[in-house]
């Protein structure tokens, strides 16, 4: 341990690695995120449907570039971004799209929204992500799309995927949401032919401040019909007057002006904050990786993880032998939060098994064993890893870590006596 001998656990009454629970230290908002702001005020220009080039536009622009595509569209936050994608692809009633049973509630809500049904492959043990062989095995008539979710940072491996699906003839909308810097086989995630959606709240590694969405794509038909979705189904010209003449059924899904501005400001450091990270995330899971029993986030070959969630597996097994898994689990993370560590669950059961989404299941939960294997066994480190200046903070959370893997029979105790 670097930060010295072995002492008493914090849930025993020892002295804490950190004196309290890590605070949230994000997004750095900096001078140059309030004066784009501030400038955005300062025009009075605070909608879209104005003549001029609106900091919506610019961000639009920036994003596409960015990425290399060829169309960016704004939209008002990241679930409505999936919503509008799969509406423009003409996904609807009747239809059913593959999503993973592993991520946020967002990605099958948002198929739910659009009157489709949403249909669960399981996941990768090593990546967390959708697998190819539990897509093509959850393929019927039925499937007109499948959402790939690139989780905690990481991509899907879309060569895979986009075989299965090209082979049955569904649209591929790429769940983005969390993977803003990453890349696979070289190309940044979102830019590899598919339209992809992205997500700007205010946690994720290019933040705005508060709520907001993107969409990319190449095909510009679609990009057309995600720009009359955002906005009542109005096609909206810079050449001319608004003429309020909805041409499909559309939405107010419009993103804000200010928060446009703030995130162009956070885009001109995301290349910065994401080398920093990298370079704070890889030391800290150096000091961990050999812990007997205890699974590290990893970067396969061809992969460029962004580092946004990191998800760890315990083999409570071999850490806590004899100890029932949610006991096992309770005890730990109790025991890492005592020592200042803010780990969480994240998602708390397979997205399958959501009370909101349940009625609309059609398969059994033998259908994601890895997925629920996953969850049982694991817990999840956010935000406070994302700064640039978090080195030192993500040693003392190794510190943490192995303060209490060198105390395991200690928990083993604690979490037998849990459940007497």
């Amino acid at each position: 341990m670097n930060g010295g001998s072995v002492g008493e656990l914090a849930l025993t009454g020892g002295e804490p690695v950190l004196g309290s629970l890590a605070p949230v230290n994000w997004p750095r908002t900096t001078d140059a995120d309030r004066a784009a702001v501030l400038s955005v005020l300062d025009s009075n220009v605070f909608v879209s449907d104005r003549t001029e080039e609106t900091a919506v536009e610019r961000l639009e622009r920036s994003w596409a570039e960015y990425l290399g595509v060829r169309r960016c569209v704004g939209v008002s936050n990241g679930t409505t971004a999936i919503e509008l994608a799969l509406l423009a692809h003409g996904i609807g009633p009747g239809d059913e799209v593959v999503v993973p049973a592993l991520t946020f509630v967002g990605t099958a809500m948002a198929v739910v929204h659009v009157g489709a049904t949403p249909v669960y492959a399981d996941v990768d043990p090593v990546t967390f992500t959708m697998t190819a062989d539990s897509l093509a095995a959850e393929i019927t008539e039925r499937t007109r799309a499948v959402v790939p979710v690139h989780l905690h940072g990481l991509s899907a491996d879309l060569a895979a995927i986009d075989e299965v699906a090209r082979r049955h003839g569904c649209v591929v909308v790429e769940d983005a949401a969390q993977a803003h810097g990453a890349r696979y086989r070289g190309t940044p995630s979102g830019a590899t032919g598919n339209t992809a959606t992205f997500s700007l709240q205010m946690t994720k590694n290019l933040p705005t401040c508060g709520e907001g969405g993107l969409v990319v794509t190449d095909d510009e038909r679609v990009a057309d019909r995600l720009v009359q979705l955002r906005q009542f189904g109005e096609t909206i010209r810079a050449d001319r007057p608004r003429r309020y003449v909805s041409h499909r059924l559309g939405f107010n899904a419009k993103l804000s002006n200010v928060q446009a501005a703030y995130t162009s400001s956070q885009l001109e450091r995301l290349d910065e904050y994401h080398a920093a990270r990298r370079a704070n995330v890889g030391a800290f899971l150096s000091r961990l990786r050999d812990l007997d029993g205890l699974t590290c986030p990893s970067e396969p070959d061809g992969y460029e993880h962004a580092w946004h969630i990191l998800r760890f597996v315990v083999d409570f097994d071999r850490v806590l032998p004899g100890v029932d898994t949610a006991a096992a689990r309770s005890v730990l993370m109790r025991a890492l939060r005592a020592e200042g560590m803010p780990v969480t669950r994240y998602q708390m059961m397979p997205l399958a098994d959501q009370p909101a989404l349940r009625a609309l299941v059609r398969q059994t939960p033998a259908s994601w064993p890895v997925t629920q294997d996953v969850i049982d066994r694991s817990f999840t480190l956010q935000q406070r890893h994302l700064p640039p200046d978090a080195g030192p903070l993500l040693q003392s959370f190794a510190d943490a870590v192995e303060k209490l893997w060198a105390q395991r029979k200690v928990l083993a105790e604690l979490a037998e006596g849990a459940g007497r």
